[in-house]
């Protein structure tokens, strides 16, 4: 990523490809896209998880349920990201949508090195 057209394509792409698998991928798959001494931030104010292992244990929640994941709104600036996104989860008769919106900041190998998701109860939506 060395000019910065280039540098917001591949943000871009990898906030996409974020979205996907967060709405149907696995966890080791949603690990390949953090560095390896990332941080995860999820809510902001909760735990703050550290690198690889940290991070797949976390994805490892949701990665068994009955997921679905779309994209609302992108904003690409520097090395960093923001965004918000819808994601629907569905387990037995109960289905909810949370509605984050999170900032990433990318390394120069374009991989995430650190996630901040701001959500809280009242971006959540029992349907």
């Amino acid at each position: 990523m060395t000019s910065a057209p280039e540098r917001v394509q591949a943000i871009t792409e990898t906030v996409h490809r974020y979205i996907e698998l967060v709405g149907g991928g696995d966890a080791d798959a949603l690990v390949g896209l953090y560095a390896s001494d990332a941080t995860l931030e999820d809510p902001v104010g909760g735990e703050v998880h550290i690198g690889h292992q940290a991070i797949r244990n976390f994805y490892s929640a949701i990665t068994g349920l009955d997921r679905k994941s779309e994209l609302v709104s992108l904003r690409v600036a520097g090395n960093e990201a923001a965004f918000q996104f819808a994601l629907t989860i569905s387990g037995g008769d109960h289905r909810m949508r949370i509605e984050p919106i999170d900032v990433m900041v990318f390394d120069g190998e374009g991989k995430i090195a650190g996630m901040k998701a701001y959500w809280s109860a009242e971006n959540i939506t029992q349907l």
